[in-house]
């Protein structure tokens, strides 16, 4: 990152050792090395404001792996995390365009008019549901990449011994009800439909 702080260069082992499971846990959190690179850079971070750019959190990441997991698999293992590595800016713009379908509004449009209830356009919910699925795939995808690099670097290794905690976080929620709420209008709007069509018979 241009103007930024000068990056990490190799000092004691010790130290370098300590830089690289730091990191090796944030890409197994599934973030990029480019996403690495940023956070590191923070006072706040998890370096203390000690930049990793994102090629030698590559090189960091290859040395940790190879010293959890047999180094006879490196180059296996290194082939996998680029093609994450790649997926991962190709979700990012998925989950943009899904984002901006949700901020629009969209009007219900039935043989060419205009569905008005209470002397206002009713909203198509459609896009919006289709939209919230898109994102709730995304997330399924971006899950899998971690789920992936677990496995890869050994962090799901029989010999841990780990509770699995399933965390509902607030989008969830957020997403819950969305759906909810969309069905029941779809509901309203079914309903409205249906009394038209019996009062034009």
């Amino acid at each position: 990152m241009a103007g930024g702080p000068a990056p990490y260069a190799k000092r004691n082992t010790a130290e370098r050792a300590k830089l690289a499971e730091i990191v090796f846990d944030l890409k197994a959190r599934g973030l990029s090395n480019g996403a690495i690179d940023d956070l590191t850079q923070h006072p706040d971070g998890p370096t203390g404001g000690r930049r990793i750019s994102a090629s030698t959190a590559r090189d960091l990441i290859r040395e940790e792996g190879a010293r959890r997991v047999d180094p006879k698999i490196d180059t296996w293992r290194a082939v996998v995390v680029e093609r994450i590595e790649a997926a991962l800016p190709r979700l990012d713009a998925l989950e943009q365009a899904a984002l901006k379908v949700l901020e629009r509004h969209h009007i219900t449009v039935n043989n060419g008019r205009v569905i008005v209830v209470d002397g206002e356009p009713l909203l198509d919910d459609g896009p919006v549901l289709q939209a919230i699925d898109r994102l709730v795939k995304v997330e399924g995808e971006r899950q899998k990449n971690i789920a992936a690099l677990r496995q890869l670097f050994g962090l799901d290794a029989p010999t841990r011994v780990e509770a699995t905690v399933t965390e509902t976080t607030q989008q969830d929620v957020a997403l819950q009800e969305l759906v909810a709420e969309m069905k029941a209008k779809n509901a309203t709007v079914a309903d409205t439909l249906r009394a038209e069509r019996e009062q034009g018979e």
